[in-house]
C-alpha cells in the first residue's frame, strides 16, 4: 500500500470540501512547513496549538508547490483555487483519525510501549532483536506524542510484519486518543515515575491513565515489583482480558529474575519460569538497562523465541542515543553524527535534522548499508526518495548492498568497501562548508569517519541542547500575542554557546530578527549563509557601506550615528534601515526625551532613510522592587515612539522587552521581544525556570587520580592542603577554559557521579585538582561543572556574578557539541 486517495481520507475524517481540484494519491503527511516535501503526494495538516499555528504558513507552502491541505480556518485559504482543501473542526483530531483509519488496514501484531522512562530504549532494542526475522515499522526517535504517534503509525505498510510504537502522555484523556491510533495487540509497561507528572495528582492516577493503552491488548509485559503499575493494570481490568506477563526480582511471577551479576561485557542475568531456565548477557552494567533488557526478553519468550536465540542476540544490544550530535568539523564542515543506527525510519529523521542544520548550505551524507524487512531494492528506492527530497548534493556509501543498488542518490555518489577506504580516498576539502550526516550501523565503523573529519579539541566540552532552546523559544512565543515577533540575541558568540549554530536554529524557527553586538558578528553569520534580518546593537566605528554590503541594520543612538545614516541614505536608495534607540532610564546608549525634538527634526530632513524600529532597554524588568520604575520606562517609551511615528508618517516596529520583560510585562511586548538568557533555561523566577529546559552543560574528564597523605600540599603556591588521606583527581579545565580562579580551594566544585567534588588548591591555566575522596571513580569518568541537575545559576552564585558572565567567559577553545533530540 503506497498511499490513499485524498477522497478516502476526507471520508475517514468527515471533512468538508472547501476546494476540490483533483484526487491525488497521498503517500506523506506533513505538519511542519519547514521540512522538505514532495508536493504531488503530500497532505499538509495545519495543526493549531498553544505556541504555533500551521495556518500561518499555508501561503508559503502553496508558493512552494503544496496542493493538498487540511485546515480548521477557512479564511486562511480563500484564494487557493487550484488546490484541494478540507475543512475540519480540529486538525489534530483529523491527523489522529487519519492515522487510526490507516492503522486498521493492517493485521500484523503491534507492540505498544508506555511508561515514564525507557520507552525508546525498549523499542529500539526490540527492533534490534527482531530486525533479521521481522519487517518492523516503529516510531522514529522518541515520537510518542499526540502528533508523533499518528505520524509514526502512518508509516506502517502491508509489507510490515510487526509494528512497535511508543506512547507518552502528560495530561488525563490523552492516552485514549493514542490507543485508538496504535491499537496494540501486545503491551509493554516499562515503569512509573516522576516524569511528565504535572497533569496528574499522583503516580497512581498517571499509571491508570497509561494503562488505558492496553485496553484491548492480548498480552502485557510489566515488572510486577512496580506496585503502581500492577495496580493500574488491575484497575483497568487488563488482567481479566489479557495474558499478564509480569516479571519480578522479588517474588515469583510469570518470569522470575534469580540473579544479576557483573560479567566481562557488562552483566549476566539469570531468569526462570515454568518453561525456561537460562542466563543471558547485556553489554551494560546499570540497573535501568537490566530492567529494559528483561522487558525485551520477556516479550521475546512470549513470541516463542528460544533461550538460545535470545542469549545469542542480547550481548549485541546497542547503546541508544536519544540525540543527534552536531559538532564543528575541519574546513568549515558541520558534522551530524548518527553512526549507530541504520534503517530508513531513523534516516528520515536524521535527514530532517540535516536539512535544518544546513540552513541553505550544501548537504552530504555518509551512509552504510541499511537493515529492514523489505527487499533491498525497495529499501534503497526509499533511500533514494529521502535523499532527493532533502536535496543532498553528495552521498558516500559503504557496504555491498549500496554498491550493488547503485541508484542515482545525488549528483555526486561514491561507493566504498569500508570506512578506511573512504577516509583514504575522500578529501574533506571537497566538502568544505557542507553539512555532513554520518549515518549507519556500528559494524561499519563510521564513527572513524566522524572522528577523522571532526575538529580536534581537548576533552572539555560544552554541550548545547538545541531541542531545549527550541522548547524555551516556544515557551516565550506562547506568552506573546500573534502580532508580536521574536528577536533572538546571538551576540557574544551566542552567549558562549555558538552563534552560528544558534542562528541556524533560529532561522529555521523563523524568528523575525537576530541581534548581535558588533558588525563583525553579523558579517560572520552572513558569510555562513544566514539570511534572517540582523540588528547590530553596539557602537563601533564601522562604515555604513560595510553594513550595507552585508545587509546589516545599525542602531542610531546619538546625533553622530543618526547623521551618518542620513548622509548615506541620501545617496543610496537601498541603504539599510536604522533602528532608533531611546534612553528611557538605563542611562547607557540612546536619545533621551529631551533630545527627541532634534531627532524628529533630523528624521524629517531626509525622506530616504527608513526607520525599521524604535527600541529601548528595561533596566530592572525582573525585579518587583523596581516595578514602578519599569512602568515609568514603558510609559516614556510609548510617548517617545508615538512622537517619532507621528513625524515619520508610518509606524516602525517597537521593542523594549528582554526575556524577563516578556514574562512579567505583557504591556511591554509591543511588536518584538528580545530573548537572550531565557532561551538557555534561566527564567525570571523559580516558577518560570521550572517550565523551561536547561540548555547548556559544561563537563570534562578525569585525567589522573592520586593519593594524598595527611598534610600534603596541592597546586601552585602550595595553597591546597590534604586534611587526612585524600583521593585527588586532576581534570583538564582551567582558567583558560573559563574556570574562574575565584573557585580555587573550595570556592567551587565539580560533580562526579552525582557527588560534589570540591576544587582543592589553585585553579591552574589548563587544569585543576578536585577532591574525589569517597567517590567511586576512574580515569576517563566525567566531571561536570554545571548541567540540568547542577544549574549554572548555582555556579554563578558561588562566583558572586550572573549566568551571563559564566557563559560568555567560556572561550572558543572549549569544544561545543550541539545536540538535537
Amino acid at each position: 500500500m503506497n498511499g490513499h486517495r485524498l477522497s478516502a481520507l476526507a471520508e475517514a475524517i468527515g471533512g468538508e470540501w472547501i476546494v476540490r481540484h483533483d484526487d491525488p494519491l497521498i503517500a506523506h503527511l506533513s505538519i511542519d512547513s519547514r521540512k522538505p516535501f514532495t508536493a504531488h503526494d503530500t497532505l499538509f495538516i495545519a495543526i493549531k496549538g498553544e505556541r504555533h499555528d500551521g495556518h500561518r504558513y499555508l501561503a508559503d507552502l502553496r508558493a512552494r508547490g503544496m496542493r493538498s491541505f487540511v485546515v480548521s480556518d477557512a479564511t486562511a485559504v480563500r484564494a487557493f483555487p487550484e488546490c484541494n482543501i478540507l475543512l475540519v473542526h480540529d486538525t489534530l483530531d483529523a491527523l489522529q483519525r487519519i492515522a487510526a483509519w490507516h492503522r486498521r488496514h493492517f493485521r500484523a501484531p503491534v507492540i505498544g510501549i508506555t511508561g515514564s522512562n525507557g520507552k525508546t530504549v525498549v523499542k529500539e532494542w526490540l527492533f534490534h532483536l527482531m530486525r533479521d526475522s521481522e519487517h518492523v515499522a516503529r516510531s522514529p526517535g522518541s515520537w510518542n506524542s499526540q502528533v508523533g504517534v499518528p505520524l509514526s503509525a502512518w508509516a506502517m505498510h502491508d509489507r510490515h510484519t510487526m509494528g512497535i510504537f511508543e506512547a507518552g502522555i502528560s495530561q488525563p484523556g490523552e492516552m485514549e486518543r493514542l490507543r485508538s491510533v496504535i491499537e496494540p495487540t501486545i503491551g509493554v509497561f516499562t515503569n512509573i515515575g516522576p516524569a511528565h507528572a504535572e497533569g496528574f495528582a499522583h503516580d497512581r492516577a498517571k499509571a491508570k491513565e497509561k494503562a488505558m493503552l492496553f485496553r484491548d491488548a492480548q498480552a502485557v509485559v510489566f515488572c510486577a515489583d512496580h506496585a503502581e503499575v500492577a495496580e493500574a493494570l488491575r484497575a483497568q481490568g487488563i488482567d481479566q482480558r489479557a495474558t499478564m506477563l509480569g516479571w519480578s526480582r522479588e517474588r515469583s511471577g510469570w518470569l522470575h529474575v534469580v540473579r544479576e551479576e557483573p560479567s566481562a561485557i557488562g552483566q549476566r542475568i539469570h531468569v526462570i519460569n515454568d518453561a525456561v531456565d537460562f542466563d543471558f548477557e547485556i553489554p551494560f552494567s546499570d540497573r535501568a538497562s537490566a530492567e529494559n533488557a528483561i522487558h525485551c526478553v520477556a516479550l521475546m519468550l512470549h513470541l516463542g523465541r528460544t533461550p538460545q536465540w535470545i542469549a545469542e542476540r542480547t550481548p549485541q544490544l546497542p547503546p541508544v542515543s536519544m540525540r543527534l550530535e552536531a559538532v564543528e568539523g575541519i574546513h568549515g564542515i558541520t558534522l551530524l553524527n548518527d553512526a549507530y543506527s541504520n534503517d530508513t525510519a531513523s534516516l528520515a529523521i536524521a535527514l530532517d535534522h540535516l536539512d535544518a542544520l544546513a540552513a541553505g548550505r550544501p548537504k552530504a551524507v555518509v551512509l552504510s548499508d541499511l537493515t529492514g524487512g523489505e527487499e533491498p531494492e525497495q529499501r534503497y528506492r526509499r533511500v533514494e526518495e529521502l535523499l532527493k527530497r532533502t536535496m543532498v548534493q553528495a552521498v558516500f556509501t559503504i557496504g555491498p548492498e549500496l554498491r550493488s543498488h547503485a541508484l542515482p542518490f545525488a549528483p555526486r555518489v561514491e561507493h566504498f568497501s569500508d570506512a578506511q577506504e573512504l577516509i583514504n580516498r575522500v578529501d574533506p576539502v571537497s566538502l568544505a562548508d557542507h553539512a555532513v550526516l554520518v549515518k549507519g550501523a556500528r559494524a561499519f565503523g563510521l564513527e572513524r569517519v566522524a572522528d577523522r573529519w571532526q575538529r580536534q579539541v581537548h576533552g572539555t566540552v560544552m554541550e548545547v541542547d538545541l531541542e531545549a532552546i527550541r522548547h524555551n523559544l516556544n515557551h516565550y512565543r506562547a506568552l506573546l500575542g500573534p502580532a508580536t515577533g521574536v528577536m533572538a540575541m546571538v551576540k557574544a558568540f551566542g552567549y558562549g554557546a555558538g552563534a552560528l549554530e544558534l542562528a541556524r536554529l533560529f532561522a529555521h524557527e523563523q524568528v523575525r530578527y537576530l541581534g548581535v553586538a558588533y558588525a563583525d558578528e553579523g558579517i560572520a553569520l552572513r558569510q555562513q549563509g544566514i539570511a534572517t534580518p540582523i540588528l547590530v546593537m553596539n557602537p563601533e566605528p564601522v562604515s555604513m557601506d560595510l553594513l550595507h554590503r552585508f545587509r546589516l541594520e545599525p542602531e542610531a543612538y546619538d546625533e553622530r550615528s543618526l547623521q551618518e545614516a542620513l548622509r548615506y541614505a541620501a545617496v543610496h536608495r537601498d541603504a539599510p534601515p536604522v533602528h532608533v534607540k531611546l534612553d528611557t532610564g538605563m542611562r547607557r546608549l540612546g536619545f533621551t526625551e529631551d533630545e527627541l525634538p532634534k531627532v524628529i527634526g533630523l528624521l524629517r530632513e531626509t525622506k530616504g532613510l527608513r526607520v525599521a524600529s524604535v527600541l529601548s532597554h528595561l533596566a530592572a524588568s525582573e525585579d518587583p522592587v523596581h516595578d514602578a520604575f519599569t512602568r515609568a520606562q514603558i510609559a516614556a517609551f510609548s510617548r517617545m515612539a508615538d512622537a517619532i511615528e507621528a513625524a515619520l508618517g508610518y509606524r516602525p516596529l517597537r521593542h523594549i522587552s528582554n526575556s524577563a520583560g516578556a514574562a512579567r510585562w505583557k504591556e511591554a511586548h509591543f511588536d518584538l521581544v528580545r530573548l537572550g538568557i531565557g532561551l538557555f533555561g534561566i527564567g525570571v523566577d523559580a516558577r518560570e525556570t521550572a517550565q523551561l529546559q536547561h540548555a547548556v552543560s559544561l563537563r570534562t574528564v578525569i585525567a589522573q587520580l592520586k593519593r594524598a597523605t595527611n598534610g600534603t600540599t596541592i597546586g601552585y603556591g602550595r595553597r591546597g592542603l590534604a586534611q587526612g588521606e585524600r583521593l585527588i583527581a586532576t581534570v583538564p579545565m582551567g582558567y583558560a577554559d573559563g574556570l574562574s580562579r575565584r573557585l580555587s580551594n573550595g570556592g567551587g566544585r565539580f560533580w562526579v557521579h552525582g557527588h560534589a567534588a570540591p576544587i582543592i588548591g589553585s585553579v591552574c591555566m589548563d587544569m585543576c585538582m578536585i577532591d574525589v575522596t569517597g567517590i567511586a571513580c576512574a580515569v576517563g569518568d566525567e566531571a561536570v561543572l554545571f548541567d540540568a541537575s547542577h544549574p549554572i545559576t548555582d555556579l554563578a552564585r558561588d562566583l558572586g556574578t550572573i549566568p551571563y558572565e559564566v557563559l560568555t567567559s567560556i572561550p572558543p577553545r572549549v569544544k561545543r557539541v550541539h545536540v538535537r533530540g
